[in-house]
């Protein structure tokens, strides 16, 4: 990877970093100022294939969302069809920013649900324009964006942001709460962390030299809008479509897509803020365009408020599976909370996404997506029985949470506050993933100190030209 040291410094002496100015004005709609009871919200929704049509159609399961436009660069795409055919009189848009321009004054909150390069473009204009935002996670692809992000809502504090972690609203987020506050999780020191299942780059040559070649853009897509502040790339179908989470130039790979399912309650709940380093351990298939076939990445976290230091050590691959302790149980046993891939059906064997999370006198065991956790062994969960804490039941899924929030009647469970150090967490394991080093990181001035290439990733190279506004703050 290169960057240029004189358009980097250009871009620096220009970014959100060390300007006071705002990219776009603040417009008060009646969302910023809180709802009447019994009034929809009104939702734009960009993205509205794969993932962001099931966002959409859980908003609307919701009965709280009044859609208002659709966006998507690839409006009228096979992935877009369903939605299209459900709701034929919402007004369509290619570009989020002429969607803004035509039907700003109609919208109050918008859900985000496009691949991650392009989180970040669309949210700081929604945030500039007085929009509340539901962001699919990772909150963005780059370090420096995540920052700006959280400066962004809490310069915007009226409005309400949430991260698109789904199980952050069910049973493994009250469940960590309470008992952290019971003491019940106490002195954790080790998390295992794992995801095991396949991924779409498996089986792709390692040795790759060059981008897939060059292909017709379908006549349904703005591949010019598509990228972003990334810069231009030939098109080919390896790019879209849930394609991009392979790459480093657009997507997080395994660690962006499924930590936010698996470590976000540690996260929370105790304080692990950013590591002081990161180090790869194991990164089979190596190479500079996609992710590792297997990944084992180790994070080191301080002590923090009379917590021990705690290391997380987070496994993909479906060859590289983590060490179970005793006790432990079937790692293979069907887990509800986990949902099915999308593109086929589950192929046993296979292992559950999961944690284990090791404390000075007990040890528990959860898988993702919001599952429920269990001490570990049956023997001392069984001592525990009497002592642990009544877990309330949610009053909200996630996708209710936040509309209620822009009504006013509830806080988000995932702001960017909670939300953001968590995404930027991925986004230094990402930096020891495509360099396949050890970095060392400190937190109290946020950078990279043991490698001058790590640290410029942090940046990332300079948004394409027409894209720097939404680099203010």
């Amino acid at each position: 990877m290169t960057l240029k040291s004189n358009s980097r410094r250009s871009f620096l002496k220009n970014s959100a970093l060390i300007s006071a100015a705002s990219a776009f004005p603040t417009i008060l709609t009646k969302a910023s100022t809180g709802l009447k009871a019994g009034e929809k919200v009104n939702l734009a929704c960009i993205g509205i294939g794969n993932q962001g049509a099931n966002d959409l159609m859980k908003f609307h399961e919701s009965g709280l969302a009044n859609f208002v436009a659709f966006c998507d660069t690839d409006m009228g795409g096979p992935q877009t069809l369903e939605v299209l055919k459900m709701f034929p009189n919402v007004p369509r848009f290619q570009d989020f920013r002429q969607m803004f321009d035509k039907m700003g004054s109609q919208i109050e909150a918008v859900s985000i649900g496009v691949p991650d390069h392009s989180h970040f473009a669309i949210t700081m204009m929604a945030l500039g324009l007085g929009k509340h935002v539901f962001v699919e996670k990772p909150m963005a692809r780059t370090f420096t964006e995540v920052e700006l992000m959280m400066k962004a809502a809490k310069k915007h504090s009226n409005l309400v942001t949430q991260m698109g972690n789904q199980g952050h609203s069910e049973t493994n987020y009250f469940q960590f709460k309470a008992w952290a506050e019971a003491g019940i999780i106490k002195d954790v020191t080790a998390i295992t962390a794992h995801m095991n299942l396949g991924r779409r780059w498996h089986g792709w040559d390692t040795n790759i030299k060059n981008f897939p070649a060059k292909e017709a853009i379908p006549s349904s897509l703005d591949w010019d809008t598509w990228h972003g502040v990334v810069k231009e790339h030939d098109y080919n179908h390896d790019f879209v479509n849930g394609q991009w989470r392979c790459w480093y130039d657009f997507g997080m790979g395994t660690l962006g897509d499924w930590g936010a399912h698996i470590i976000d309650t540690s996260h929370q709940f105790l304080d692990l803020g950013l590591p002081t380093e990161v180090s790869m351990l194991k990164a089979e298939g190596h190479n500079q365009f996609f992710y590792p076939n297997d990944s084992t990445i180790l994070f080191k976290f301080p002590e923090r408020k009379g917590m021990p230091a705690c290391d997380i050590t987070w496994y993909d691959g479906v060859n590289n599976i983590p060490p179970f302790p005793d006790g432990y149980g079937d790692p293979m046993a069907p887990d509800p909370n986990i949902p099915p891939p999308k593109n086929g059906k589950v192929k046993a064997p296979r292992y559950n996404p999961g944690k284990i999370i090791y404390g000075k006198d007990l040890t528990f065991k959860g898988g993702s997506h919001g599952s429920q956790l269990y001490i570990i062994p049956e023997d001392k969960a069984k001592d525990m029985a009497g002592k642990l804490p009544d877990v309330p039941v949610s009053p909200s899924n996630h996708y209710a949470n936040f509309l209620k929030a822009c009504k006013g009647e509830e806080k988000t469970r995932s702001p960017f506050e909670i939300a953001g150090p968590l995404s930027q967490v991925f986004c230094l394991g990402v930096i020891s993933q495509h360099l396949n080093t050890t970095i060392k990181f400190d937190r109290k001035t946020k950078k990279i100190t043991n490698n001058k290439l790590a640290n410029a990733m942090l940046l990332g190279a300079p948004p394409r030209k027409g894209w720097e506004q939404y680099y203010k703050v």
